[in-house]
């Protein structure tokens, strides 16, 4: 009888060391397969996408079209509109379905491109440039830069960096003299749900109604 106990425990002793060396390889893996960023890396980052926006889409001799087009590109590639989509509606993100988060996030999409593409439609010389970066939780980064323009005092913009899911540096936010893209838009968005008893279906249908309005 003895013996079979210390069978069966030496059984489970072995079964425990397989589990805790099992479970350590895995998160090992994890973390070698999350690219671990710099500062600088996140200072190039917003530089680069500051030169690839400029020399791309505000380019005079596309239309609108195109324009639209390149700007959806980098636009997708270089924000995390997944991880935006979730803080911009709050409680709200929760309440939806999987089809209409994943609409939303189109909708959402759509609308920031109509938007930015107009601005580089417009754009007379603006320059931006990167004065600091600093890292903060989760390997996030927040890159401080300074937008000149050709007329009026330079504009004070910070980004909001981190790994997205692709493992490539994405952008979060951006504050523009302290005030956030995001919060300012997670408040339109919340009084836009408020004011429709909280239906998802009713945002939804405000922002295609939108982007139709806008020609998008």
């Amino acid at each position: 009888m003895r013996s079979l106990i210390s069978f069966v425990r030496s059984d489970l002793v072995r079964l425990a060391v397989g589990l805790t060396l099992t479970i350590g390889t895995l998160l090992a893996a994890s973390a070698e397969a999350q690219p671990q960023y710099t500062a600088d890396q996140a200072r190039t980052f917003i530089t680069n996408l500051a030169q690839q926006a400029i020399s791309t889409i505000a380019v005079k001799q596309i239309s609108d079209q195109e324009r639209n087009q390149r700007f959806r590109t980098l636009f997708v590639s270089a924000f995390d509109l997944p991880e935006i989509s979730r803080f911009v509606l709050a409680r709200y993100w929760r309440s939806a379905t999987p089809e209409q988060q994943q609409e939303f996030i189109k909708l959402f999409e759509d609308l920031q491109v109509l938007n930015w593409a107009q601005r580089f439609k417009d754009y007379k010389g603006e320059a931006l440039q990167v004065t600091g970066s600093t890292g903060d939780a989760d390997q996030g980064f927040s890159v401080d830069t300074s937008m000149q323009r050709p007329s009026g005092q330079p504009l004070s913009v910070s980004w909001k960096v981190h790994p997205g899911a692709n493992g490539q540096l994405q952008v979060t936010d951006i504050i523009v003299e302290g005030v956030s893209m995001c919060i300012t838009q997670r408040s339109d968005y919340n009084s836009l749900l408020q004011g429709d008893g909280g239906k998802f279906d009713a945002l939804l249908a405000a922002l295609r109604a939108k982007i139709t309005q806008m020609g998008g």
